[in-house]
């Protein structure tokens, strides 16, 4: 058994996708922070603006909706007009690990029911961009945390291809990071688990869109693509969406993970 009064609940929520996984996240999520009791919302929405990147409304929308920070991944550079609000909003990250000098931020802390948060977005480099180590990036990121910031309970957002990669990562950080969940491929994962130091873990959290698609996208598109290997341009899926992602609850004493479980929502 858990004391009750030193358990916080998060939740992080997978990659939001185009107007339906808006729509759904707008319809779900609201309710769904209310029954978890979550003190702390994490969603990835790299590819809510018509499936690719954001724009500020949408960034609005989504923050409306429950989340108290936006993580995101590749697509975050799709809209030239969104750079601008990388750099002025503090609740939208892009990947740490991006070369110095790109807009935005990777990592921001919060107060929220008396636990200082700390989320870090960090993005792969297997079968993606060959950007700066995740690995080292995270490092360097805890080792310049102030003194006063001592030992914040961690989200990570890892938005990587390679689940070898994202396993890798989780397993370099299991005993420093509360929770490391794996976005960008958009299925959502049946391996969530606590690892042996009392890292929350999942490969991936799935996609908030349109189930009945291809990765959110529209099928016949994609089967197109996959059957020619046209670059036909990609649109979102048509339908009704769904939001996908994980609740955890976390010892905020301990920074451990106690209990992790899959949402799949329509």
């Amino acid at each position: 058994m858990h004391d009750e009064s030193v358990l916080v609940r998060a939740l992080m929520i997978g990659d939001v996708v185009g107007e339906a996984g808006l729509e759904a996240l707008e319809r779900l999520l609201p309710g769904l922070i209310r029954e978890q009791g979550a003190d702390f919302v994490a969603v990835n929405g790299e590819n809510a603006a018509d499936g690719f990147g954001m724009t500020e409304a949408v960034l609005g929308r989504i923050l409306a909706a429950g989340a108290d920070t936006v993580t995101s991944g590749n697509h975050v550079w799709e809209k030239r007009e969104f750079w601008p609000i990388l750099e002025q909003e503090p609740r939208i990250l892009r990947p740490a690990n991006y070369p110095e000098g790109c807009p935005g931020q990777g990592w921001v802390t919060a107060e929220k029911a008396g636990v200082l948060w700390a989320v870090v977005n960090l993005q792969g480099r297997e079968l993606l961009p060959p950007i700066d180590c995740p690995f080292k990036t995270f490092d360097r990121i805890a080792s310049a945390w102030p003194s006063n910031m001592q030992n914040p309970l961690v989200l990570v957002d890892f938005h990587a291809e390679s689940t070898r990669e994202k396993e890798s990562l989780g397993y370099y950080l299991d005993g420093r990071a509360a929770l490391v969940a794996g976005t960008h491929t958009h299925v959502l994962t049946a391996d969530e688990r606590i690892l042996p130091q009392g890292t929350g873990y999942i490969t991936d959290l799935g996609m908030t869109g349109v189930p009945d698609g291809i990765i959110g996208m529209d099928t016949k598109i994609c089967l197109d693509r996959a059957r020619t290997q046209v670059l036909y341009r990609m649109v979102c899926a048509q339908g009704a969406g769904s939001l996908r992602g994980i609740a955890a609850t976390i010892n905020r004493e301990t920074k451990k993970t106690v209990s992790i479980t899959r949402i799949d929502l329509r």
